[in-house]
């Protein structure tokens, strides 16, 4: 069965462009040009993924995304967000009221094609985790408890350990401060935001020469590089 998408746009050129080449990857699209239809569409026919702008007029994005999100029949259909550059506090708070991805404007329609498979994946995948994680030299044993650098055994404590493994499972996605608190908050004291920025910092030092791999997102917050050859 085709996947659904909703695509929201108050611009019919973005429209056109986002329909035509989802169709043409075999996808269904249905397309509305503001947040009261789209919530009125999205209630009646629950679609598989949502592409939503932020910039709508009447009810914008951020509000469409916070229901959806909240909504404990709909909370799970994975939304990716259309955003201007100019957008970056706004694109912040959508990843924090649970947006799944977001694609800035001018995007290459590639570009877009691959971040819906990939979030329709994130969603529909039924393999379970894996118990050991590998990116970048970093080997992250889940069962042990255990990280090896290039080979070689490091100490880290819980909330050191937890930060690592939620930015391994997913090399290349950008979490923001907000998320990786929901994340790992009480391993081992209370997360904040400040305290966000102190383990990366002693994150990346306990890495030695593979700290380099958890990057800073200016404005969003840190992601860790994927392996050259998943790039």
């Amino acid at each position: 069965m085709r996947k659904r998408i909703l695509v929201v746009d108050d611009e019919p050129d973005i429209l056109e462009l986002v329909r035509f080449n989802l169709e043409k990857e075999g996808f269904e699209v249905k397309t509305v040009q503001n947040g009261e239809e789209a919530l009125r569409w999205v209630n009646r026919h629950a679609p598989d993924c949502i592409i939503l702008d932020l910039m709508l007029p009447g009810l914008n994005g951020l509000e469409v995304c916070k229901r959806i999100k909240g909504s404990d029949s709909l909370g799970s259909i994975p939304i990716l967000m259309l955003t201007a550059k100019a957008e970056e506090t706004d694109m912040v708070i959508g990843l924090e009221i649970g947006a799944d991805d977001y694609i800035t404007k001018p995007f290459s329609p590639k570009v877009l094609v691959a971040r819906v498979r990939a979030a329709l994946r994130r969603y529909n995948d039924p393999t379970p985790s894996p118990r050991t994680l590998s990116v970048q030299g970093i080997e992250i044993d889940l069962d042990q408890h255990q990280v090896k650098v290039d080979g070689q055994k490091v100490e880290l404590s819980a909330t050191e350990f937890a930060l690592l493994e939620l930015l391994a499972r997913k090399p290349g996605w950008v979490y923001s401060r907000a998320q990786i608190i929901d994340e790992i908050k009480g391993k081992d004291y209370p997360v904040t935001e400040r305290s966000v920025d102190v383990q990366i910092l002693s994150l990346r030092k306990k890495l030695m020469n593979r700290g380099r791999c958890i990057v800073t997102v200016r404005g969003v917050g840190y992601k860790l590089e994927p392996d050259d050859r998943e790039s």
